[in-house]
């Protein structure tokens, strides 16, 4: 296990076929979010907690099938409607904090279209995770967000 930080940015920015309430509510609204937000936990392992305001909190558990269990813990620090949210979070492995980052999230409406920029800047710790892989996460999640305003 390397004993060092690692420092990494990326920005994500898609165009979704949803109007912009629809997408804003998909990150909002813990039952719309919970259609999207989710690894691949299984049945009756995850836990989803979420108090969508400026000063509140969310988190998300569950076991892969791996057996490892994925814990993301937010704090959100602005939040303007169907505008933008910044928050920050961390990841643990079972209990061992792996990352801490700030996530920047504007939408902007284009017609019945959403714009949606995702600048998330973080810090990985002792080599459990890297920018890369976390891009490449994001982007799933995206992904998988597209599917669910289907």
């Amino acid at each position: 296990m390397e004993n060092k930080l690692v420092y990494g940015e990326f920005n994500i920015e898609r165009t979704f076929n949803a109007q912009i309430s629809k997408v804003y509510k998909a990150f909002s609204d813990k039952n719309a979010k919970e259609g999207w937000f989710k690894g691949p936990s299984e049945e009756n392992s995850s836990e989803h907690e979420m108090d969508f305001r400026v000063g509140g909190t969310e988190m998300n558990r569950g076991k892969f099938h791996d057996g490892v269990t994925h814990t993301f813990k937010a704090a959100y620090y602005d939040i303007v409607p169907e505008e933008r949210i910044i928050y920050s979070y961390e990841m643990y492995l079972d209990d061992k904090r792996i990352s801490v980052s700030l996530a920047i999230i504007e939408f902007v409406a284009d017609g019945e279209n959403t714009k949606l920029s995702l600048r998330e800047f973080g810090v990985f710790l002792d080599g459990f995770d890297k920018p890369a892989i976390r891009e490449e996460g994001t982007r799933g999640l995206m992904e998988a967000l597209e599917k669910s305003l289907i």
